[in-house]
């Protein structure tokens, strides 16, 4: 019998219900859960092997439409409104996001084999080796490009980004690309021979189109991240590649230009 994580359970369930009661969802944001629970019941299911592939089917279509904030109930509010932190910077806000948890909570309560288990030696050294290999290529990448250089800053805002990007973006991001769709791919291609490597660079291209909205330059970028955040995925699990994301989230923000030189 499965043993379900009460504590996830616990927080989202704690999370979602003071969203509710200070306005910041409403009622029909019971659609998404619902969708998202018939999705992992589907998944959890093995009577028909189809519907498992349906279940997959529907969380995907689901983490597409919340990523992109198309469902309704959920009023995402501003955390930080639209500001300079550099004076050559363009403007940045950011949204405080209801919606797009959900992906990693599902992912975490219906798929909990995207974490796997490293052993805390193997996955600092796997954070500190891919973190530097990220910052060489996306960081560094990106300066050559003209599209950030040296600036040093710690706004007063920086904490609220902090918490952000760590438990509503990173964290959520690393659960999808590298825990559930390198992961998932993985174990697909474990018979083949290069099957992990070609995992890897799957899902650092899909990571990477994710940013098409944002023009080629952040998709070569965010591709090539990608393979540093998979290759901390691969060897020390999903904890090390969430610290080698926010890693480098956080070294843009305080030391480059952020989110990127104007004009």
């Amino acid at each position: 019998m499965l043993a379900l994580p009460w504590l996830h359970l616990a927080l989202l369930s704690l999370g979602y219900a003071l969203a509710l009661v200070f306005g910041h969802l409403n009622w029909l944001a019971a659609i998404s859960v619902a969708l998202l629970l018939i999705a992992g019941f589907a998944v959890y299911q093995r009577a028909v092997p189809v519907g498992r592939y349906l279940g997959h089917g529907l969380f995907i279509f689901l983490a597409l439409a919340l990523a992109m904030h198309w469902l309704p109930g959920f009023y995402n509010g501003r955390g930080i409104n639209p500001q300079r932190f550099s004076d050559d910077a363009v403007p940045f806000s950011m949204y405080l996001n209801q919606d797009k948890p959900l992906i990693g909570f599902w992912l975490l309560l219906v798929c909990p084999w995207i974490a796997g288990r490293r052993s805390l030696r193997l996955s600092i050294y796997a954070t500190a080796l891919a973190l530097i290999l990220s910052v060489v290529l996306a960081l560094g990448g990106a300066v050559l490009l003209g599209m950030i250089s040296w600036a040093p800053k710690w706004p007063d805002q920086a904490w609220l980004w902090v918490a952000n990007n760590l438990l509503l973006v990173t964290l959520v991001e690393e659960a999808l690309f590298r825990g559930y769709i390198q992961g998932g791919l993985s174990r697909h291609f474990k018979h083949l021979p290069y099957g992990e490597n070609l995992a890897l660079l799957l899902a650092s291209l899909v990571f990477g189109l994710a940013h098409l909205g944002a023009g080629w330059q952040w998709v070569l970028l965010a591709s090539l991240a990608g393979v540093g955040y998979g290759l901390a995925y691969r060897f020390g699990g999903l904890g090390a590649a969430i610290a080698t994301h926010f890693g480098l989230n956080l070294l843009h923000f305080g030391l480059f230009t952020y989110p990127m030189l104007a004009g």
